[in-house]
Parts: structure tokens; sequence; C-alpha cells
């Protein structure tokens, strides 16, 4: 047996379905493939006691190793610090770069964990087990952290995908041996939504029912006749994608419906409109949202780079934080600002002041959910370069993210190859929450 084969699957369903539909009914159906409503009736339930769980995820992934020596956890005097200045924040002690001005205002609601650590120093590897708690086989493709959300804790709203991804790596954010049914469904671009929604212009209402079911027809015969859960599969699939495009939840991806204020205030970039998106789909109900803003690799022009990326950063962040919560949000999402490592303490002039990778200490920041803000948690020494205080892993953010969505991160899932999967990793990692952040 392929341990691929439903890897594999997964994206064949999805190439036909695509091509079939772009044909067949005049729309494409291909970027609502994914995140399928089918995950309300797989929600595991499974719940550990934690009052007020949270309901909801953003997750804003800081692709390609974001520096914490000049954004959250400076090391002001020292050599390693360079020109990045601090500036005070809203959480007592704490000051972080002077490039992140209104973030600074935020921080009172944002737990900084300083104590990340890893053991990937590759890009590919260390996103992967950033995504998915797993270190990359060539045996099995395991499943995003969104596609465990999903699977856990089921879908809050009827007709949209429970497990949304923005401007996200391809590679990194499937559901794996979960199958499509949990994968996500993809936005490119946050300005347009979810592509493909709408009827070609070539096509009437009423030819594009008549062709509906038609294919109602052609997919009941085929399930008949090929009575297997992969041609089960391909026919929810298909039918889940139809009932999206005609939903009028389909509105959530539609940001001209948020004042122009409030868009600028976010920043009009994709970064920036991506996590204003992303607070709509909550709203809407959508259980787990990823949004990246990539370009950290900063080995040349390290200080050009990170305040070029920190302008993008500050505008989105802040105002989703503020945004949240002036809804009334902010408590039931767990808002989390990761990467896959740090950057060096040594600043290498022959690269025009790059840092290199740095696996060995960086830092993610937490709100909503049940975490307490204002808080600082762990610590690196005088350079920055080792933890020496409460160090966290990957594995004990991924059981951190389902404590506070009360799921039980211990809940063993077999893969088809009847293999055991645990959303916090590994059982020898024996990871665990970082209890001592919630309230």
């Amino acid at each position: 047996m392929n341990p691929n084969s439903n890897f594999d699957d997964e994206f064949s369903r999805r190439e036909f379905l695509r091509d079939a539909s772009r044909k067949f009914l005049g729309v494409s159906l291909a970027p609502m493939l994914g995140g399928s409503l089918a995950s309300q009736a797989f929600g595991e339930k499974v719940t550990v006691q934690r009052k007020n769980p949270a309901t909801n995820v953003i997750f804003l992934n800081m692709a390609g190793g974001m520096s914490h020596l000049d954004t959250f956890d400076l090391k002001p005097g020292q050599e390693v610090q360079g020109p990045v200045k601090g500036i005070p924040t809203t959480a007592e002690g704490l000051q972080i770069a002077s490039y992140l001005p209104e973030t600074a205002k935020v921080m009172r609601d944002v737990c900084t964990i300083q104590s990340m650590q890893s053991k990937q120093g590759d890009h590919d590897q260390a996103s992967y087990l950033l995504h998915k708690g797993y270190n990359q086989l060539g045996t099995i493709v395991h499943p995003a952290v969104g596609s465990w959300v999903t699977r856990m804790k089921g879908s809050e709203n009827n007709t949209l995908p429970g497990y949304i991804a923005v401007n996200s790596p391809a590679n990194m954010i499937g559901a794996g041996w979960m199958g499509a049914k949990f994968a996500p469904a993809v936005v490119t671009n946050p300005e347009k939504g979810l592509e493909g929604t709408s009827r070609h212009p070539s096509v009437s209402e009423e030819d594009f029912e008549r062709r509906l079911s038609l294919a109602d027809a052609v997919n009941k015969r085929f399930h008949q006749e090929n009575p297997s859960p992969n041609a089960k599969n391909f026919e929810t699939l298909f039918d889940e994608a139809v009932r999206v495009m005609k939903s009028e939840d389909l509105a959530a991806f539609d940001l001209t419906k948020e004042k122009p204020a409030l868009r600028n205030r976010y920043g009009r970039h994709a970064f920036g409109q991506g996590c204003l998106l992303a607070r709509r789909l909550v709203e809407y109900g959508v259980r787990f949202v990823e949004v990246t803003l990539g370009e950290w690799d900063t080995h040349y022009d390290n200080f050009t780079g990170v305040q070029a990326r920190c302008q993008l950063l500050d505008s989105a962040y802040s105002s989703l934080i503020t945004d949240l919560k002036e809804r009334g949000l902010l408590e039931s999402t767990l808002v989390v600002l990761t990467t896959e490592f740090g950057r060096t303490p040594e600043i290498q002039k022959e690269h025009r002041n790059g840092r290199s990778h740095h696996p060995g200490a960086f830092t993610s920041l937490l709100a909503g959910g049940g975490v307490k803000g204002g808080m600082t948690y762990g610590k690196t020494d005088e350079h920055a370069r080792k933890v020496i205080e409460n160090p966290v892993t990957f594995h004990e953010l991924n059981s951190t993210i389902a404590y506070s969505l009360g799921i039980d991160h211990t809940k063993v899932i077999k893969s088809p190859s009847n293999r055991p999967f645990r959303m916090a990793g590994p059982d020898k990692e024996e990871a665990g929450p970082v209890t001592e952040i919630f309230g």
C-alpha cells in the first residue's frame, strides 16, 4: 500500500473537480474544495476541563524566520542588538522594536513567549514542524494544525469551510492523511476573496441549474457503481462546493463591506487585508484561519528587511487585536503569531549586516482565547542565543492551542494505515500545554 495514497488521491480529486467544474458548470470550484463542511460530523468533541474555551483560531505565520532580536526580544546595550532601538509597551517591563509603535499599544492584551526553540534550521523542515507538529518524512504527509482543529472541534458554520488559509505555502497547510475533507480552502488574494465562486457570464442561471441536475445524476450513478469511501468523498466535496457557491455567507469574503478607514488602519497590503479577512471569517464561524506574512529571511541587510516587514506587521497585527477586542471577539478567538525559527545574534557584516537561521531561540505571541495579556513567558540569555527559562517547542505550542480550544491534546487518531497520531506531536515528546499563560 502506498503510504502517500491519501495525499495523492486528495490532489487528484481536486484537479479533476477543478477541470470538470470549469468546463461543465462554467465555474471553478477548486478554491472551495477543502475545509469540508463534513468536518461538522467529525468533530471529536473530546475536551479538557477549561472554562469558556475559545471557539476560533487566527494563526499568523511569519514565514522565513522572523528575527526575535529585532522585534520582541531586545537586548539593549549588547553589541548583538545592532542599531535597533526599543520602545516601551503597555505590557509592564516589556520593550519591543521601535519599528512596531502601534503593536506596542496592544501588548497589554498579548502574551510574549520569548523561549521558543526548535531543532530544525532548514526552512522547509522547520516550517513543516511548525505547521504539523511532526518532522517531515518521505513515508507520510501529516495534517496541519488547522486540519487537527477542524477535525477535533468540528465546524461552526453550516456553509463555509472550517479551515481557510490566506497567502500561505501550499505544501505546509494541507490535511495530509486526513484527506480532503479537512484541507483548507485557499485564498491567494484577500481582495478577491474565494475566487471562482460565481458563474461565468456565458452560463445563465437556468443553464447552470440544468447542468447541476445532470451532474447530480452522474454523481449518483458513479457512486452506485463505485461504492468506495473515495467515491463518496468525491460526491460530498462536489455537493458542498456548490452549496458554498450559492450561500449568502460568501459575503464574509467581501472586504468592500468594511469602512475604508478600517481597511486603511489594517493596511492596504496583502497581509493587512488578510488579517481583516480573518476577523470577518471568524465572525462568520470559520474555525481556523491562517494568514502568512513572508520574506523574513534576512540573510542580507537584516535591519532594512526587518523594518520593512515590521511596517506591514505593525498596522495589521495591532488593528486585528484592537478590532477583535472592540467587537467582543478576542476572548473567544486565540490569535497566534509565530515563525519557524529566529535569527543569529551574530551580525554578518560581509552580508550587509545580515543574520542567519537560528532555531535555538525565537519568539511567539499569543493573544485572546483565555491567555493572560501583558505578560512575558520564558527567557533567553543576554545575547538571545539560548533559552534559559521555560523552553517551549512547537509540540507544546500545539498543545496550548488545543488547551485554549478545550481540545484534548493527548487524543490519538489513527491514519488510514492504522498509525497513531496526536495533535501535540509524537508521544515521545511528552508535550503539554503551557497552562501558566492562561487566566
